[in-house]
């Protein structure tokens, strides 16, 4: 349950990636999926917060309730957070491997995901 504004910014995220040589970096691919997890999570739970009360009852005495938040907005304010941090790292991890003068070395190749024999 996407939106296209997420779909358009995580291809931005890609592109970026790509313009920098950092695509195929294992690092930032497996990051990459993680927010597009974190997305996609926070998408349901908007739509149970949508279609919910944001007040629940629980009752721990007979005919006592008690009110509290709907727990899927303290979820949705957890995961809004760790999706926050896990873009924040996409950004420095295509900042801080992209190929900048060292396309020679070894060991950024196989960081960017590159065979370091080529």
């Amino acid at each position: 349950m996407k939106s296209n504004d997420t779909l358009k910014s995580i291809d931005e995220i890609r592109k970026m990636a790509e313009e920098y040589g950092v695509d195929k970096n294992p690092l930032f691919n497996t990051t990459l999926e993680r927010y597009n997890t974190q997305i996609t999570i926070l998408a349901r739970l908007k739509e149970t917060i949508d279609e919910s009360d944001v007040l629940v009852t629980k009752e721990y005495v007979k005919d006592r309730g008690n009110y509290y938040t709907h727990p899927a907005i303290t979820e949705f304010n957890r995961t809004t957070d760790s999706a926050n941090k896990t873009l924040s790292t996409l950004i420095k991890i295509i900042k801080n491997f992209a190929n900048e003068g060292s396309e020679d070395d070894p060991l950024v190749k196989i960081i960017n995901g590159d065979d370091a024999d080529d």
